[in-house]
């Protein structure tokens, strides 16, 4: 089959903007959108109820993907959209969905007052379980959202894009999402933010007792570190222009921090095989439910 883009879609404004950043992305990439709606049977009780009896629920959730696609084609004259419906759980079948994809979609929405976003149950799981990139697009993501205002402050699609911010861990190099993360800032002609987020060591302290402060030959190590990592990625893309960010502090702060001016924010996710299950990581996790840009979680060994 065919590589696509899929979208999880239900119906909800959530999933709606996220199946418009897929069909923005589509047009970069030049690959098809895949709209899969999950149709869960409606339960015998509910099926014998007058107003919502089994074809009336099957022609609502048939309605849902045929209309986003036309929605789609509209106003994204050029990219290839098609629709799905599968019968099932909702984490299993997009879980499943996503093995013949290039990237799978998801939204999510804003939690009112708490400044975050809400990722739920089904997100998660399949967050965890999927091993293709994975982008999360909050509710009322517009296109305009990912690129610089114009030169009167208007916001506008049509300037430039907003950086793709990377975040990048003080151990292994992790090159899945580094080769994701630069693979769309070449997309969208837009710099590439690499962020490190590091903290002192546990022998730190005893130097503070012997009088000796190693923080700044800490940090001086640390940019030099990410700087030789991102070396071989520079030579690989040499159009994009790379700006290193290498600072004492959370890393998730760090992160949800500069997501306030990027297009996308790309992080990683181990993939851990074992009977304790599928795990995000407290820093992924984090950045999913209060980045303000959309997000791509990206598996890696």
């Amino acid at each position: 089959m065919a590589r696509t883009i899929t979208v999880g879609l239900d119906g909800s404004v959530e999933s709606r903007a996220a199946a418009e950043w897929a069909a923005r992305e589509a047009k970069l990439s030049d690959l098809p959108v895949r709209l899969v709606h999950v149709w869960q049977p409606v339960p015998e009780p509910m099926a014998q109820a007058p107003l919502l009896g089994a074809e009336t629920h099957r022609h609502w959730t048939e309605r849902i993907p045929r209309e986003t696609a036309a929605g789609l084609r509209l106003r994204h004259p050029g990219v290839e959209v098609s629709t799905e419906q599968r019968v099932g759980t909702p984490s299993d079948v997009l879980v499943e969905a996503a093995r013949d994809a290039e990237l799978l979609v998801l939204g999510s929405r804003a939690l009112s007052g708490l400044g975050g976003f809400l990722v739920g149950s089904v997100g998660q799981s399949v967050v965890a379980r999927t091993e293709v990139p994975v982008v999360l697009v909050r509710a009322g993501e517009q296109a305009a959202d990912e690129h610089v205002v114009d030169p009167t402050g208007v916001p506008s699609a049509a300037t430039a894009f907003r950086p793709v911010v990377l975040g990048l861990g003080t151990g292994s190099p992790d090159e899945p999402v580094i080769a994701f993360a630069f693979q769309e800032a070449q997309r969208r002609e837009s710099a590439l933010y690499a962020v490190q987020g590091w903290s002192l060591p546990a022998y730190y302290a005893y130097g503070l007792d012997a009088g000796i402060d190693t923080t700044d030959a800490l940090a001086r190590q640390q940019a030099a570190e990410l700087t030789e990592t991102l070396r071989p990625w520079r030579q690989k893309y040499p159009d994009v222009e790379v700006v290193e960010t290498s600072r004492l502090g959370s890393p998730a702060n760090l992160l949800i921090d500069v997501s306030r001016d990027a297009s996308l924010v790309v992080v990683g996710r181990r993939v851990r095989r074992s009977r304790f299950g599928a795990h995000i990581g407290a820093v992924t996790h984090a950045v999913l439910h209060h980045a303000t840009a959309p997000v791509a979680v990206v598996a890696h060994d």
